[in-house]
């Protein structure tokens, strides 16, 4: 018989049915777990939005210069899961995820894929209701709901986090924009933790910020296990995202999860995976026939006309920048409106990456979303 566990959390950042240590803004295998489970067993949860709150109805863009930034993301768990041992794969299959009546979309200064052009701060406010999200900030636009977590994922190894942690100062010396360890807005509060903690900004061979929006209902991931007992947490909740999430956010919103979790003895080690692999069934993907796209192409040339071979990301900066000026010209979108819509909507396609000097890449953008 399943055993399903049920974690009711309070969307106010002060206060929660099982206290305040079920919520986590930092990756550290020294964290408590909240509760410990079987293999087999589900789990119900609530998790509350990226901003862990802090934006919400009402707020002006103003508003967001007082975000605390430390306290994002704001994750459920941990999870002990019985058994489960280094070299081992955590199977978290996901049942079903409800999304909250609210979401939002924000750009801040100097985050997305194009914060020269779009410096921010942006902000549009979300109502979901049937299925779909309508903003009096994006008018003329209904975005009908994928939903998935950004975040899925377990605690690294103390090893792994010192390594990491070694390896993203080298990259922060070299230029690269790096989240490191801080104590602004830890939770929890606990110098050992946040002294050497990842932030839950990035992605790392354990999980965390992933945002593969093809993880809805249906699918499942597998996670390498770095610790005994996995140490399990989720959070992020979208309601909707294009590729790549180039805007910075997608439709942030609360959610209550529900997954399976199982577990694959000696599988990591076995299969030499090192990362995060899902499956997704088809009929979770299933776009409707009748839908239509519009899509813009670029290639890897810079501003100056300068060829960067076979950069995708250039290429996609390009073909985002395009879909912005479609957008505009179109649907009599601002620039930030189109920009929004892009990150919320748009697919990012690598169309070529051989054919030498150039990466090519498109973003398509589904015509059914414009109501006008």
């Amino acid at each position: 018989m399943t055993v399903r566990h049920l974690i009711e959390l309070d969307h106010r950042p002060e206060a929660s049915v099982c206290g305040p240590k079920c919520v986590h803004n930092r990756w550290h295998p020294h964290i408590a777990p909240i509760l410990r489970v079987a293999p087999g067993d589900e789990l119900e949860i609530v998790t509350r939005d990226a901003s862990d709150g802090q934006i919400h109805r009402g707020m002006t863009v103003s508003d967001l210069d007082a975000v605390e930034f430390g306290r994002v993301h704001a994750l459920t768990g941990p999870f002990h899961v019985e058994g489960a041992e280094p070299g081992d794969l955590l199977a978290v299959h996901v049942i079903s995820i409800c999304p909250a009546e609210y979401g939002f979309t924000a750009t801040l200064p100097g985050r997305g894929l194009m914060p020269d052009l779009f410096p921010g701060p942006i902000l549009a406010h979300w109502e979901i209701a049937g299925g779909c999200a309508t903003s009096q900030q994006v008018p003329g636009v209904r975005i009908p709901g994928a939903p998935f977590m950004g975040i899925l994922g377990v605690a690294p190894s103390i090893e792994r986090l010192r390594s990491v942690n070694a390896r993203e100062r080298a990259a922060a010396e070299a230029g690269a924009l790096i989240m490191p360890p801080s104590a602004n807005g830890a939770k929890p509060d606990d110098a050992f933790i946040f002294t050497e903690g990842w932030r839950t900004t990035a992605a790392h061979e354990v999980g965390g910020n992933m945002d593969i929006r093809q993880l809805v209902a249906g699918s499942t991931a597998y996670f390498p296990v770095d610790v005994p007992g996995a140490l399990f947490s989720a959070g992020d909740g979208h309601f909707a995202q294009g590729d790549g999430e180039t805007c910075g956010t997608a439709i942030e919103m609360g959610a209550r999860l529900v997954v399976r979790l199982d577990l694959l003895k000696g599988a990591a080690r076995d299969r030499k995976q090192t990362n995060p692999t899902f499956e997704v069934s088809a009929a979770a993907l299933t776009v409707p026939s009748e839908t239509r796209y519009f899509a813009t192409t670029a290639l890897s040339v810079g501003a100056t006309g300068d060829v960067s071979p076979l950069d995708a990301s250039l290429a996609a900066r390009n073909a985002v920048a395009m879909m912005v000026d479609a957008l505009e010209y179109d649907h009599g979108l601002t620039r930030e409106q189109a920009y929004i819509v892009a990150s919320v909507a748009g697919e990012l396609r690598i169309s070529s990456i051989v054919n030498v000097p150039h990466a090519q890449v498109s973003m398509l953008v589904p015509t059914n979303i414009f109501q006008n």
